[in-house]
């Protein structure tokens, strides 16, 4: 907005913002020139959503109300003359499960495929730490080990949804003329492990939970229209850079992530040799640190009270995606493992050495240091 744009947001904002430490924030609505956000995860009931509550007659259930604001957005920004900057964070698909019934009948009846490493038999090498988490009674609460299909529809009708609400925002680029400048990114907080390995949900470092959709559309390119795939490693702490690249805006140089736009010229660059996937949310039994590389994972489990001891998995996820065999305890993968102990390592001296001094992040440089005992 400082350098320019006509602004907007609409959808679950997650968190509040404060620039003092440990002091509940607010949220940003001034900061746009429009806003249909709300706090925490909002609502699937438009009209119970303040902001978004004028779409409710028209749209009454919350993910096409997102479509319908930036749509609108789009054709009165289009007429200004400076540029804008749309971002929509949809509700779906978080449970609960809370499908439009509009779509009632796009999966209706539909089989689903199981993964190849569906079912508890397929997560028996996983640390017990893993199973202390809602994510592990889940598998049978949320029907997945009963209803597989049942649930994969609602599931999917929810995301069938969101692309309607896509393509309304992007039926209004191409109807105001704006399309061919101007960039769509499409992506996700969190992956969803949706019975793999006897799990449901998210948080979990392994590959259903942390991969994430990432597309990019860039109207200005000449390559636009044709697809193009990447398998460069990447994560969400490129989206900023990248964005503020692409918007002419100088990136702050203590940001983590890099931006992604050489990916743009070419498929093949190297981003990142490595990131770190973090979950310091819920209880501490389920909080871990891995390091991935594009074809390496290495997870470390830290809790240790009561009959726990620390846990360490890898996975040579280039060969094993499912990550059906955690080779840790593999004398073949010694190599490896002391090769991504180390990248760990680093890793989390460089967070020890950057982290905020507040909301308790330096604890965790402590916590997750491997086999150091701590009193907690």
């Amino acid at each position: 907005r400082e350098a320019g744009y006509t602004t907007a947001f609409a959808g679950k904002f997650g968190f509040e913002v404060t620039d003092k430490p440990n002091a509940k924030g607010k949220l940003p609505e001034s900061d746009f020139d429009r806003w249909g956000g709300g706090p925490g995860q909002t609502s699937y009931v438009t009209r119970q959503n303040k902001s978004m509550a004028h779409y409710a007659d028209e749209y009454p259930h919350s993910t096409l109300s997102y479509g319908a604001f930036g749509r609108d957005f789009i054709r009165d920004a289009a007429k200004g003359d400076k540029p804008f900057c749309l971002s929509i964070s949809f509700k779906a698909p978080h449970h609960p499960v809370t499908p439009d019934p509009k779509f009632d009948d796009i999966y209706q009846d539909s089989k689903f495929t199981k993964p190849g490493n569906f079912g508890r038999e397929h997560g028996e090498h996983f640390s017990e730490q893993s199973r202390q988490g809602r994510q592990y009674t889940r598998f049978h609460e949320w029907k997945y080990s009963t209803d597989y299909d049942g649930v994969m529809a609602k599931y999917y009708q929810q995301i069938y949804a969101i692309d309607v609400a896509v393509g309304m925002i992007r039926d209004a680029l191409a109807d105001s003329g704006a399309a061919s400048n101007t960039v769509v990114i499409y992506t996700s907080d969190n992956g969803f492990i949706c019975g793999s390995h006897g799990y449901a949900s998210k948080v979990l470092p392994y590959e259903e939970a942390s991969r994430v959709p990432l597309i990019v559309y860039d109207g200005r390119h000449p390559t636009v229209g044709a697809e193009r795939r990447c398998d460069a490693l990447t994560g969400n702490v490129d989206f900023a850079p990248t964005i503020l690249k692409l918007a002419g805006v100088d990136v702050p140089e203590n940001m983590d992530g890099r931006s992604l736009l050489p990916l743009l010229e070419d498929p093949t660059t190297a981003i990142h040799e490595s990131l770190p996937l973090i979950n310091v949310w819920g209880p501490k039994e389920v909080h871990s640190l891995a390091v991935v590389t594009k074809d390496w994972k290495y997870i470390y489990w830290p809790y240790e009270e009561g009959d726990f001891e620390p846990t360490e998995e890898l996975y040579d996820t280039a060969n094993d995606p499912l990550e059906l065999k955690n080779l840790s305890r593999d004398k073949s993968a010694t190599t490896n493992l002391r090769r991504m102990q180390n990248v760990y390592d680093a890793t989390l001296t460089r967070w020890r050495d950057n982290s905020v001094s507040y909301h308790g992040y330096p604890e965790f440089g402590i916590v997750f240091a491997r086999n150091i005992r701590i009193d907690r």
